[in-house]
């Protein structure tokens, strides 16, 4: 039987086989049943590596944080994670730099720390009842990389090259024209919106295919 670990665009933590391309935590989140007990511990959600220095661990071990695994980047960016600062000390300096120059206002400078990106992002993603939050935004405006539900629907769609792609634990299953009049709700934090517009570009599973 699968662990729950896998994350999906909603934020939400699901049991699924396969374990997905990008790894991330948001602390200790089960107990020493493998179970799991809170939806996050703290307002730190990272997004991580798979491998890194050779490190290994066993999956869920009892008081130790729970490992979060994500289709891809875009998935990650969606539930409100943001790069790690160690292992993805790359993307951690880009994505910081474009959120920055994206959201003055929250950044209060060129190099905002993690702290105060993981406090502005935490405002931004979960609702007064620690509901996801979405926005309302007309499907043109927004930028590859961004995933959004359509009116009173709960299937997730990644914007890709002018389509939307149907995310699935395994993959993007099917792609639609997109329309760029029509309202939807957007899943991914409204700073990294801002972000991705300025041109952070997530890693994006290759299922997300024009040879459907």
């Amino acid at each position: 039987m699968p662990k729950q670990n896998r994350v999906t665009p909603f934020g939400e933590i699901v049991a699924t086989p396969g374990r997905g391309t990008w790894m991330g935590n948001r602390g200790c989140l089960h107990n020493d049943h493998q179970q799991i007990k809170r939806s996050h511990q703290g307002q730190r959600w990272i997004m991580c590596q798979l491998q890194f220095k050779g490190r290994h661990r066993e999956i869920m071990t009892p008081g130790q944080y729970t490992e979060l695994f994500f289709l891809d980047e875009a998935t990650a960016l969606a539930a409100g994670h943001r790069p790690c600062a160690e292992c993805l000390r790359p993307r951690f300096e880009e994505f910081r730099t474009l959120w920055a120059k994206a959201n003055p206002a929250l950044a209060e400078g060129p190099k905002p720390s993690a702290t105060t990106m993981d406090d502005a992002l935490h405002r931004e993603r979960l609702d007064t009842a620690r509901q996801k939050r979405t926005h309302a935004e007309k499907l043109g405006a927004l930028p590859d990389g961004n995933f959004i539900v359509l009116e009173n629907d709960r299937q997730p769609y990644l914007i890709f090259h002018g389509f939307l792609f149907a995310w699935s634990p395994e993959g993007y299953q099917q792609r639609t024209a997109l329309n760029p009049d029509l309202i939807v709700n957007v899943l991914t934090p409204r700073s990294i919106v801002k972000a991705l517009a300025q041109g952070y570009s997530p890693e994006i599973h290759p299922t997300a295919s024009f040879e459907q």
